[in-house]
């Protein structure tokens, strides 16, 4: 099955101060707030929502289309895109902007400063998903705000069911605007504070919002996940990692892994636990896009994670 996914497709630059902001930061001058940290250690990682999510299905055997928008300093990022067989068909480079990228700042306590730039996002509207034939399921993840409307209703209009998964991008919309992706779309993915804003901009709880959609899946994190479906709550345990190196992308490899478990028509149960094993395997590895299991290694994982057979 042809799966597109739309969102956004970013650089990360992650920078390492080697102390703790708060030795550095004045509490009583924070109104003339003036600093700056020496960062020794930094690393560029590939990243954005699009980017991720394709990449774990990727690694999962299914071969993803991308929809996004990226600047003229997008050629490193097409040679990733190449280099792992992502087709990039609908990726479209802007002229004279720069591709999203975000930089982050960590201290020694895990505190993260983070400065985002949506460049190129901002005009993903210039995508549409009629572009792309053939498509069985999509995914509306976090990009440029009209982008993100208009992808819902494109693939609502073609009769594609997808998955409307607000992220970070939830705050640009209204409760109206939110609940009316809602109706448009099949599935909806949220982590725990997400749910609970979501509940909050459009008045209704989640048991309510899992009514406009046929399954409401909510994460949250070490505490696993929770999938409304069919009238039923189904709980889905947490993976054990190996390793707890970064969290970075572990929302968008979980979604990568229900994506696939969609696609492949699994029951709920079965999809959750490979979204849930997806994450797990990200999570021990620094980056969103850092982590290169065979697909005969997340079997064995669900394997051990779960007591039975993935494939």
């Amino acid at each position: 099955m042809s799966i597109l996914v739309c969102g956004s497709v970013a650089y990360d630059t992650i920078m390492v101060f080697h102390d703790r902001f708060r030795n550095h930061i004045l509490p009583d001058q924070i109104h003339i707030l003036n600093v700056a940290f020496m960062v020794p250690d930094m690393r560029r990682e590939f990243g954005g929502c699009a980017g991720n999510i394709a990449y774990n299905l990727k690694l999962l055997g299914a071969d993803p289309l991308i929809m996004a928008t990226v600047g003229d300093d997008a050629a490193p990022y097409f040679d990733r895109f190449d280099r792992l067989g992502l087709r990039r068909d609908h990726v479209r480079r802007v002229e004279g902007s720069f591709t999203a990228q975000a930089f982050i700042t960590t201290d020694l306590d895990d505190n993260q400063h983070t400065a985002f730039r949506p460049g190129a996002m901002n005009v993903s509207h210039l995508n549409r998903v009629s572009d792309a034939p053939d498509i069985r399921l999509g995914i509306v993840s976090p990009d440029g705000r009209d982008g993100m409307l208009q992808h819902s209703a494109e693939f609502a209009q073609a009769g594609v069911p997808f998955v409307f998964d607000p992220g970070q991008g939830l705050p640009m919309f209204s409760g109206g605007e939110l609940l009316e992706c809602l109706k448009l779309a099949s599935y909806c993915t949220v982590n725990d504070y997400e749910g609970s804003m979501l509940a909050e901009k459009t008045g209704l709880s989640l048991a309510q919002l899992a009514d406009q959609v046929e399954a409401l899946i909510v994460t949250r994190g070490a505490a696993g996940s929770t999938i409304f479906a069919d009238g039923r709550q189904i709980d889905i345990p947490c993976a054990a990692p190996a390793a707890i190196e970064d969290p970075t992308g572990c929302g968008d490899a979980y979604r990568g892994g229900l994506l696939f478990g969609i696609a492949n028509a699994y029951d709920w149960e079965r999809a959750g636990r490979l979204a849930s094993v997806m994450g797990a395997i990200k999570i021990a590895s620094r980056g969103g896009q850092n982590h290169a299991p065979t697909r005969e290694e997340i079997a064995a994982c669900y394997q051990q994670a779960f007591d039975e057979v993935l494939w």
